[in-house]
């Protein structure tokens, strides 16, 4: 247990409870592994500006692995480390196409997230809860014209996100007719974070090959990592890792693949783990 030297959370749905909010408890516990000497980072689907900066500022946490594994980031300088992003000739296509249906769609490019204009509308009916809510509907820059705009500045696009709202018989629109044409494509690499929704990247990317590539940046052994997630955008990282958790609300296809199973998101999951496997007194 006290060889673990990197430990990678997840945000929505781990490290976050349902409001979006890092608890005193988890909070504390980070603290007490990076005073020991290891690496707390953080591994999410979200991009680097959507990091909850003030909530993790004083824990010593200074890398995240953003957009499901296309990017790596150091916090303190803002630094992108590592960038495995779509070409516009592979998104552009994929994208036209989406724009005819009706749905939430977001493009994270150089940590940031942009939505089409044309988006606002479904958006606005999503049934997600509310922090999250607010978080895709008021973070993003809105494009009218989102093809324009990589094409005029001939952009990469680190990761898309596609959220769906319930049409009056609670099935999500248009989610299995983007589904279906998303996995048709052996180009990129399309998995759910999280409520129903649909990631893209590309098809080399994962949080798992992203905790390989950090850790051989800091000199950490591959063996010698621990993963939390809830989702199945984690379950490459937590397949990856030395040491592979889930939280108690996780999938089961997630929870099937772990090594252990924590609390849920609700109860300090995050915090129960490291007192776990790396207690108090190893330090």
């Amino acid at each position: 247990m006290s060889n673990i030297k990197l430990v990678a959370l997840d945000l929505d749905g781990t490290l976050f409870n349902n409001n979006s909010k890092i608890s005193s408890h988890n909070l504390e516990t980070i603290r007490r592994i990076t005073a020991g000497g290891i690496h707390v980072v953080i591994s999410t689907g979200r991009p680097f500006m959507g990091l909850p900066f003030d909530q993790i500022k004083e824990t010593g946490i200074r890398y995240a692995i953003t957009t499901n594994g296309s990017a790596i980031y150091e916090i303190p300088t803002e630094k992108c480390l590592f960038e495995n992003a779509m070409e516009e000739e592979l998104v552009s296509p994929i994208i036209q196409y989406l724009l005819t249906l009706d749905i939430h769609m977001d493009a994270f490019i150089g940590g940031k997230g942009y939505s089409p204009t044309q988006c606002i509308a479904a958006g606005e009916k999503l049934t997600v809860p509310s922090s999250l809510k607010k978080y895709i509907t008021t973070t993003r820059i809105r494009l009218d014209n989102i093809l324009k705009f990589i094409h005029d500045n001939q952009l990469k696009v680190q990761k898309m996100t596609l959220n769906f709202y319930p049409d009056e018989n609670g099935i999500p629109t248009d989610r299995d007719k983007t589904e279906k044409f998303l996995k048709s494509i052996p180009e990129i690499t399309t998995v759910c974070g999280g409520y129903g929704n649909l990631e893209f990247t590309r098809s080399d990317v994962s949080k798992g090959i992203a905790l390989y590539k950090l850790s051989d940046m800091l000199g950490i052994e591959h063996n010698a990592t621990m993963a939390m997630g809830d989702t199945e955008n984690d379950l490459a990282i937590i397949q990856a890792a030395g040491i592979g958790v889930a939280m108690g609300n996780a999938t089961n296809s997630v929870k099937e693949q772990a090594d252990y199973i924590t609390l849920s998101n609700l109860e300090d999951g995050v915090a129960h783990a490291l007192d776990v496997f790396i207690p108090a007194e190893a330090d």
